[in-house]
């Protein structure tokens, strides 16, 4: 039995970026800092930022991008998803979540501070298509 499960709680480094394929999917990339605290050698302690490298697609990545904010806390549950690609003759891999889930963590009050105008919606979104 293999298990791929992803749990993470942290902040937006840079707005989220949202492309189009050439075939249509939405695709929306964005990196999670994830606080990791270690104890120094004089006894203090120290975070240390880890940066996670997440992605999300279709029309829930569409409908949330306004809302992924430099600084936003949320957490997020996904997979793994490994890609290797070549450059310059040098094979290289790389590790991203394949983000299902997404909630903002931020109190009512920064939200409405650094919330976007509301973009008008298209008459084909259903309720089940919005992400929150």
């Amino acid at each position: 039995m293999s298990l791929n499960a992803v749990a993470i709680s942290g902040n937006l480094g840079k707005d989220a970026e949202l492309r189009v394929t050439t075939g249509g999917t939405s695709v929306l990339a964005f990196s999670v800092a994830v606080n990791e605290r270690r104890r120094q050698s004089d006894g203090t302690y120290k975070d240390k930022a880890n940066w996670i490298d997440c992605v999300m697609f279709g029309k829930r990545a569409e409908g949330i991008q306004p809302y992924l904010r430099r600084g936003s806390k949320l957490s997020l549950t996904g997979r793994l998803s490994q890609n290797k690609y070549e450059h310059d003759g040098k094979t290289y891999s790389r590790i991203e979540v394949i983000v299902d889930e997404v909630e903002l963590m931020n109190t009512r009050r920064e939200s409405q501070q650094s919330e976007p105008a509301p973009a008008q919606q298209s008459a084909d979104v259903a309720d089940a298509d919005i992400p929150f």
